[in-house]
Order: C-alpha cells, then structure tokens, then sequence
C-alpha cells in the first residue's frame, strides 16, 4: 500500500511544478519533485552569478532556473509552491492562480502527508524556546522526535523515515501561516504583539495568519493560549482550549513561585535553568502542550538540564562558579535590555559590534541598573560608552568600563575579572559584520574562547 507521502509526489510526476523561491526550506523540495519525475522550474530573484553551489547542482539535475530580475515574469505551471517570504497576493501569484495553477507550500504539504502526530507553535515572541522545549521534553520521555518548521531541519523530505508513533514538532511563522489549510494537533500560541507589517499589509492580516494554526483542527484539536496577552485571551478552538497564565487563574499558571497545572504543582521556577521571566512563560506554554505526553518528573529533569536555545541566553559553562552566556542573537539594544533584564543580579557585559548607525541611548540607563562591569569592543562600542556615561544614573565607582578594541580581547578580559557566582553576558547589542558573517558565527566564537578558557 503506497504512503500518503508517495501518493501525493506521484500525483505530480510530468506536471510543470514553479518552485517560488530557492532559500534552505525549498531546495531538498527540488530534489523530491525531481525524484518524481516533475517539470520543475526554480525561480529566485538572486542573480545567476550570485547563485551558490547548492542551486547550480540542483540545475544540473534538472531543475531550470529563472532568475535574477523579472524571475517571476512569464512563468506557466500547474502546481506553483510558494515561499514563505512570498505574500499569496503577490500580483505574480495571482495571474498563476488565475490560469489554474494550484498554490501551495513545502509546509502545508507536509501538514497534508505527514503520519505522526503535529504538534505547532507560533506567536510573536517565545516561540522558538517554546518549540525547543515541547521537543526536548518528549525526547526526555523516550519520544521520537523531528523538530522544524521556522526552525531547524526542512522536514518534508523526512518523511519517509517517520513513523505513526512518532512526534513532529513545528514552529510556524505567520508567513508560513498564512495560507495554510491544515492544522495541527495540538497547537500553542505564546503571545502577539505588532510585528512583520513591512509585509502583512495589516495588524488584521498578521492576526488572521496566525489563528490558521488552529482555525482547521477538529474537536479532538487542543489549543493553548496566553490568558495574559489581550489578543489570545480573545481566541476559542475547535476542541478543547487551554490558557497559561503568569499573572492571574489559568489551567496552567503560577501559585508561590511554583508553575502548576490543573491546581497541581509541576515545576518549581527556581528550578528553570535559563534565565527571565519570559521564559517562565515558555515554560508554561509546554507544559500544557505536553499534558498526558510526557510525566512531570521529566519537565523538571528538562528545566535543571536545558541551557537555552543557541546564541539566546545560552548557558555556555560554568567555570570556577562562573556562568557565561551567549546572546549573540541581540544585535540590537531593545535586544540586549530583554537580555540584561532576564538576570537578578548584576552582570559582566561584553558588548558592542558593527555600526547600524541606530541610537543607544536608551542603553544606558538599562546598563547603568543591570551591569557591574561592562566591556567594549567594535564600532559601537565608543557609542555604547557614551549612551552609559551620559546616563545621570552612572556611577564610576559602581561601573567599571573598558575598552578592548575587538571582540576576543574583550571575551579574555571579561572572563579574567570574573569571580565566583558571578554571571558574564555576551549580548552586543549590535550586528556582527564588523567581525562576523553574522550573529551565529560570532556566537560559535565566543562558546570556543569560553571552553578554552
């Protein structure tokens, strides 16, 4: 009996198949449609010259390539897969559509074939950390797990090696979201807030985007909710709805510092490993979503264990009773005070990178009341310097301020004058071109000079 998975791709084969968009997510689609025998056109607005190995290779196995400017003008097919950077109103998508073309993603057909059970998060904020956690947390329970969607691994092509008993969990943007028309089984949303107008044309749109991840479950569906934030509290599922809550009642929320579900403790918050109260709230977003999936013996054996989502508040080590984080991920200062924020105690700072030509002043009061030490690297750092010492709350005998220059000085010198249970926080506050490709090379840095040290 053939899979729903092969049935699908043998359904496409001799079809004229447009790939729109030829970024991580849709080229091992390429290579299935390929497999299967489709007309594919790959189309992408990067010039030929700058196309890289990967896309040329997919080329040479037969896919062609309509690139460059006007990479959307004359195209002709009967199944167009979108990207999810691409609006489905896009006049290009339109005129498809208009000729009979069908429209669809890598991730909603993966929503239509795949054969375990889905679980997905989206939201504005925290949603990455929350998808982290439901997979580590049926991973702890024995659990096979296949993590992605707007994070990690394509899953579409891995579908052949998933079983029914298997679990996939799915972080989902609202550009992913938006013309989905499936949904999964149980689904979060950790919060929303105004964010990615530059391509929803409105606050209403980005909303409507988000609620497909629950608007096509049946009434077996669960959706877990923020009580809190005043647009979720707002939202019903189809099945059952479930509400956390950091600040009032919920079917999951805080009673004495402890994280409890159904009025039962689960999870001391003194016992989660990474820091901020944000966090607390990702906690509660996954513990309601693996509620029957997963004993709560394992949540708290994940919450003592798991030292962050890379390059956002990593716990790198902790070395002479010195914890060292990694923020590279904050290359802004809204970034870094979020950062700086999520700690009680006063922190060693390594900051500073390549110049956006943003301001920093809000920067300096943020450090002036969360920093004891700060060092400075990069262009930004006289900048960063300046946002602290003009602050009326700074103190010199209280802050101390150095100047490294580049970014390793700065990473060996603030180690150096680290003493024991003392916290040192690399968030710069800045892009890393200065220096780096970007935030997570310079994150992969920073974790090799602290395990060196």
């Amino acid at each position: 009996m053939r899979s729903t998975f092969d049935s699908y791709f043998e359904n496409l084969r001799n079809k004229r198949i447009a790939v729109l968009g030829l970024g991580v997510s849709n080229r091992p689609l390429v290579r299935l449609l390929l497999e299967f025998g489709c007309q594919v056109l790959g189309c992408d607005k990067t010039p030929r010259e700058q196309l890289d190995e990967e896309v040329l290779e997919l080329e040479k196995m037969g896919c062609k390539l309509h690139v460059g400017e006007g990479y959307l003008d004359g195209v002709e097919a009967d199944v167009v897969f979108r990207t999810p950077g691409m609006h489905p109103a896009n006049p290009a998508i339109e005129a498809l559509r208009a000729r009979g073309a069908q429209v669809t993603s890598e991730m909603e057909v993966f929503f239509e074939v795949c054969p375990c059970t889905l679980l997905g998060v989206t939201g504005s904020d925290g949603k990455t950390t929350t998808t982290t956690l439901v997979s580590e947390m049926l991973k702890a329970a024995g659990k096979t797990v296949w993590l992605g969607g707007n994070i990690g691994t394509p899953l579409l092509p891995l579908v052949r090696q998933m079983k029914a008993e298997d679990y996939a969990v799915v972080e989902l943007s609202s550009f992913q979201l938006m013309d989905m028309t499936h949904s999964p089984a149980r689904a979060v949303i950790t919060n929303l807030a105004p964010n990615h107008l530059d391509i929803h044309k409105d606050m209403e749109e980005y909303i409507q985007a988000k609620t497909n991840i629950f608007r096509y479950q049946d009434e077996s569906g669960l959706l877990i909710l923020n009580a809190d934030n005043p647009i979720t509290s707002q939202f019903r599922g189809n099945g059952t709805t479930r509400f956390f809550s950091r600040q009032g009642k919920a079917d999951v929320c805080l009673d004495n510092g402890v994280i409890c579900r159904n009025g039962t403790p689960v999870l001391p918050v003194e016992d989660i490993l990474i820091p901020g109260v944000h966090n607390v709230e990702n906690y509660m977003a996954a513990i309601a979503m693996v509620e029957g999936l997963v004993e709560d013996d394992v949540i708290r054996y994940v919450a003592k264990t798991f030292g962050g989502v890379e390059h956002r508040i990593e716990l790198v080590r902790v070395k002479d009773g010195v914890k060292f984080y990694n923020d590279s991920i904050a290359s802004s200062p809204s970034r870094t005070i979020a950062g700086l924020r999520s700690f009680r105690e006063k922190v060693i700072l390594i900051a500073g990178g390549y110049d956006k030509h943003i301001p920093y002043d809000v920067l300096g009061p943020e450090i002036c009341a969360h920093v004891k030490k700060l060092f400075l690297g990069g262009a930004t750092g006289p900048k960063i310097r300046q946002a602290v010492e003009s602050c009326s709350d700074y103190n010199p005998a209280e802050l101390e301020i150095v100047d490294c220059g580049t970014f390793a000085p700065a990473v060996k010198a603030a180690a150096a004058s680290a003493e024991p249970g003392d916290v040192v926080l690399m968030s710069p506050a800045s892009a890393a071109f200065d220096q780096f490709k970007n935030f997570m090379v310079r994150g992969n840095y920073f974790k090799e000079l602290v395990k060196e040290l």
